[in-house]
């Protein structure tokens, strides 16, 4: 997609209004459209923001984060930033003020989570990208992002199972995963790679 393409499906989706129940995201000049998530993903979610601590790291839901030079404008699941340096109001938060970003994989969401988003992050220069996957029941905690464009990646990658902890240096967090619910009946998959 050329550099004019990119900036006109920016502009479209700038004033693209989504139908209800449907969450919509840019990524790399392409809209991506997904249905609500079921409860297990919004428990994850509020289970894991809960142990955000407070005094810290704020802990925002549904945050547009834009990735410069990737005509990407995800929506994670959840976007952690320091209260000190958040800016006061504006739909897209500058991908140089996240310290963390989280993705709840569903059944069609795992290569989108597993690759193209992790690609955009590191892309993004984001610290930290923390993908909890109740398919394979695992948590993938990926650290020191280079790089750019589709070849960005992280250089460091930590597996936990749940129910196992996940330290979380940079917040100073003990993750307890013990409390994430898993998907049945859905086929598992073989992310992420080694």
């Amino acid at each position: 997609m050329t550099a004019v393409d990119e900036r006109g499906v920016a502009e479209f989706f700038e004033g693209f209004e989504p139908p209800d129940g449907l969450t919509v995201e840019l990524l790399r000049g392409q809209i991506v459209m997904t249905a609500s998530p079921d409860p297990v993903h919004n428990l994850i979610v509020m289970l894991l923001g809960r142990q955000i601590p407070l005094e810290h790291w704020y802990s925002l839901q549904t945050q547009d984060v834009d990735i410069i030079d990737e005509a990407s404008e995800p929506v994670p699941d959840l976007v952690v930033v320091a209260p000190e340096i958040l800016p006061a109001s504006g739909r897209l938060l500058p991908a140089s003020l996240v310290t963390m970003v989280v993705e709840v994989v569903s059944k069609t969401s795992v290569e989108r989570d597993y690759c193209v988003k992790r690609s955009i992050y590191a892309a993004g220069g984001i610290p930290i990208y923390l993908i909890v996957d109740p398919v394979m029941a695992q948590c993938v905690l990926l650290t020191w992002p280079e790089g750019k464009g589709e070849s960005a990646d992280y250089k460091g990658q930590t597996k936990r199972k749940f129910g196992e902890p996940l330290r979380i240096e940079a917040l100073g967090v003990d993750l307890d995963t013990s409390g994430f619910g898993t998907l049945p009946d859905v086929k598992p998959h073989r992310f992420p790679l080694p």
